[in-house]
């Protein structure tokens, strides 16, 4: 009964953790500003562990089916 929330959950964790990096991947390739107003390699560097953190939350949910 309380795996259909997790399953949710991991997805949601996945599909936001998977789009950030993604985006920020792209948004370094092309030599643009990750947030507006920060230096590239602060942005870049928050976004990224925003997303792996993302990715792990996603992989522990699913751990705990």
């Amino acid at each position: 009964m309380e795996s259909g929330p997790a399953i949710f959950t991991g997805t949601v964790f996945s599909l936001f953790g998977a789009a950030l990096l993604g985006w920020t991947a792209v948004r370094v390739r092309h030599r643009e500003t990750v947030a507006a107003g920060l230096p590239r390699t602060a942005s870049a560097t928050v976004a990224t562990l925003a997303a792996v953190t993302a990715l792990t939350l996603g992989v522990w949910c699913f751990g705990r089916l």
